[in-house]
This record gives structure tokens, C-alpha cells and sequence, in this order.
């Protein structure tokens, strides 16, 4: 039975560990700083082959120790951004897989020179944007013959939004301030530029409601290295609903909070409220000539919380952990086929739904689910190729 550990026991790294305890096909350990943070986690799940541990995974000394004492196969790392090339190097020097769920484009360029030559898979940027965005994006791309313009939007929000940001905190917030205050990596006429944050904003109207889209950086993922020689624009946005742009653009720029997000931080955790009454939003839209005809497809999908090990989980809980552990599953169980550097995009989209972890992603209904796009005052109909 494959062994692996999971930094962190939030939000995240607590379903990725049920997922993975409850498939019994995996001994799961669970470390965090807080050791009680860990054991709340494996108590409430009560699986046998999970296992808490008290582990500060900063400490470069204590995790090296910890995956000599503990040996397992892989390492997921749940915890903030900019500790995962610590994390990475920590998998490197131990030869084990490593995944994480950074959306920061640096982290991954330095995981990337990490994995050189290694015969484990280094898989960043897994669970919903970038990571599954990015592989259904590459599913409609293989469709075409030429490539014009690859559109991927993402929004992760409340089903019933009641304050002036029109938003909860469904994720991390220092990912969420890091993807609003980056430079955001896009295609534009066939070159591949970087974009500011908060700007090209649109609307999009999906199954009858009404959001906004607007630059948010790492979402891309490496779809742009893939593809950018191939298409004339690619970009990712984020998905909000209207007037939300507006007041983050109050705060982080005119208010100047980008330069201390310390204190951003601080004032979205004490105003924001966080629900498990969220929905996720995904939209991609590919244009391009098949068989000498311009022609577009989309992919569009909603997913709502879920219960999973005997719990209600929110629907960016449930994307995030279930684009994760796909991926996990489909590496461990390739027979060594991915070693070195792996891209989202060099999976599936069927393997991935078909998984058993990747399920939760998969068609609930066969409800069509229509999507409107306006662009700078331009509106055009697109049918959707449609998950709900």
C-alpha cells in the first residue's frame, strides 16, 4: 500500500487525507505544526490507516528527519506557497513524489529546476486553477487543427453573497491576495506578455446569472509554454460576481494594501465571513479552425458541496481536493510512467473524471448550461459543452 504524507491540516489537507484514508488504498499521514490540528483531523475521520503527526515542515532539519524516520513515497504539500521549494528540495534529497497546490509562477519555475533529472514525478499546480482548469483547457485544444484564442475562467464563490465584496473566504487568503496583487502571465497577438492584475475586466453570464471576469495571475499554469507558439491570445481570469473588482481594486491599489498585505489580510479575515454554501464556476472557451472551419467549444461546469467521509464539504474544498488526489492516484498508479517535471496538462480529462477521486468533478445532471459572454461592450452565444 503506497504511503504518502500531506502537509498541513486545513482546509484542504483535511478532505485530501478523508479522500485518500477512506479509498483504503493508501496509508495517509498527516502532519502539521499544530499536532492538535492533525489528530482533530484523523479523529473526526476515524479511518485506521490515517495517522497524525506534530511536524513544522519549515524547518528544513526537522522534515528531512521526519521523511528519514517516516519513510513514504509521497509528499503533498498543503501548506503556503512560499514554503513549497523548501518542500520540493525536502522530496528531492529523499526520492519520493512530490504535488503541490501553489498557483505562484515562481514556485513553480524553481520546482521545475528541482525536478531535473529525477526519476519521481514533481507535479505542482494540482487542484482547481491551475490544475484542473488547465486540463480540460488542454482536452478542447487537442480538438483543434489551429488555434486562435484558449479562455479560462474560474470562480469559486457563495451561493448567497451579502456583503459589499459580494464574497467569502472559501480559500487561503494569502493565495487569494497573491493571485489579486501578481503580475498575471497572458497570450496576447501570439506573445506572451504579462497583464496586471484586477484589469481586462467582462461579463459572463452562466445558467442565467450574471458575473464579472478580470486578470488574476498563476491560473495558467504552464498552458502558455504548451500552447504559446500555437494561438493568437490565452488568458485566465477569475470570476466574481459584479462589483467585487471594483472595491478589491479600492483596496489594493488606491488604498495601496498590495504593499502591505499584512494588513489586507488582516482586514478580509476580520470583515469576510467564510460558508460551505459556496459554488464553483469553470469555463473554457477555445476557438480555432477544424477541418478549415473556424469553430469554438467550450466547457462549462458548476460544482456544489458535497458529502464525503460522512461530512458537508464546500465546493472549493471538494475541486481543489479532488483535482489533487486524481492526480495523486494517477501517478502512483502509472507503473512509473511520469518521472521529472509533470504538467497538469499532461493528463486527461477523461482519466481524470473517471477517477475515483476525480468523480466529484463529473456530470450530476444532464442540464444544459448556457453561457453569454460580453467583452469590452462585444456580446456573443456560445453553446456550451456542459458538466453539472
Amino acid at each position: 500500500m503506497p504511503k504518502v504524507l500531506i502537509l498541513g491540516a486545513g482546509k484542504i489537507g483535511a478532505l485530501i487525507s478523508g479522500l485518500l484514508a477512506e479509498s483504503g488504498a493508501y496509508e495517509v499521514h498527516l502532519a502539521d505544526v499544530s499536532g492538535e490540528a492533525a489528530n482533530a483531523v484523523v479523529n473526526a475521520h476515524r479511518f485506521p490507516n490515517l495517522h497524525a503527526h506534530t511536524l513544522d515542515a519549515t524547518d528544513t532539519a526537522k522534515l528531512d528527519a521526519h521523511l528519514k524516520s517516516h519513510p513514504v513515497d509521497a509528499v503533498i504539500s498543503g501548506l503556503p506557497y512560499y514554503c513549497n521549494i523548501a518542500v520540493a528540495e525536502a522530496a528531492r534529497r529523499a526520492g519520493i513524489h512530490y504535488f503541490d497546490l501553489t498557483e505562484d509562477v515562481e514556485v513553480t519555475r524553481a520546482v521545475r529546476k528541482i525536478a531535473s533529472g529525477a526519476k519521481q514525478a514533481f507535479v505542482p499546480q494540482c487542484g482547481l486553477a491551475p490544475g484542473f482548469i488547465s486540463i480540460a483547457a488542454n482536452e478542447l485544444i487537442g480538438h483543434f487543427d489551429e488555434l486562435r484564442t484558449v479562455k479560462l475562467r474560474v470562480g469559486a464563490l457563495p451561493q448567497h453573497p451579502n456583503n459589499v465584496l459580494k464574497y467569502s473566504l472559501t480559500w487561503s487568503t494569502e493565495g487569494l491576495i497573491n493571485e489579486y496583487g501578481n503580475p498575471c502571465e497572458a497570450i496576447v497577438d501570439g506573445r506572451r506578455i504579462e497583464a496586471a492584475p484586477l484589469e481586462g475586466l467582462e461579463e459572463i453570464e452562466i445558467d442565467g446569472t450574471l458575473y464579472e471576469a478580470f486578470n488574476t495571475s498563476g491560473g495558467l499554469g504552464s498552458l502558455a509554454e504548451t500552447y504559446g507558439a500555437r494561438t493568437q491570445v490565452m488568458d485566465y481570469k477569475t470570476m466574481r460576481y459584479p462589483g467585487h473588482c471594483e472595491q478589491m481594486r479600492l483596496l489594493m491599489n488606491d488604498l495601496k494594501l498590495n504593499h502591505d498585505r499584512g494588513t489586507l489580510k488582516r482586514i478580509l479575515e476580520n470583515a469576510v465571513p467564510q460558508t460551505l454554501q459556496d459554488v464553483v464556476v469553470i469555463y473554457v472557451a477555445v476557438t480555432g479552425k477544424q477541418d478549415g472551419d473556424l469553430r469554438e467549444e467550450n466547457y462549462v461546469n458548476k460544482v456544489y458541496p458535497q458529502m464525503i467521509a460522512g461530512r458537508l464539504w464546500s465546493a472549493i474544498q471538494v475541486t481543489t481536493a479532488a483535482g489533487m488526489t486524481a492526480v495523486v492516484d494517477l501517478v502512483m498508479n502509472s507503473g512509473g510512467r511520469h518521472a521529472g517535471f509533470v504538467r497538469q496538462e499532461d493528463f486527461r480529462l477523461q482519466d481524470v473524471l473517471q477517477n475515483r477521486f476525480g468523480k466529484h468533478y463529473a456530470a450530476v445532471s444532464g442540464k444544459e448550461i448556457s453561457a453569454h459572454v460580453v467583452v469590452s461592450g462585444q456580446a456573443g452565444h456560445q453553446r456550451a459543452l456542459h458538466r453539472r
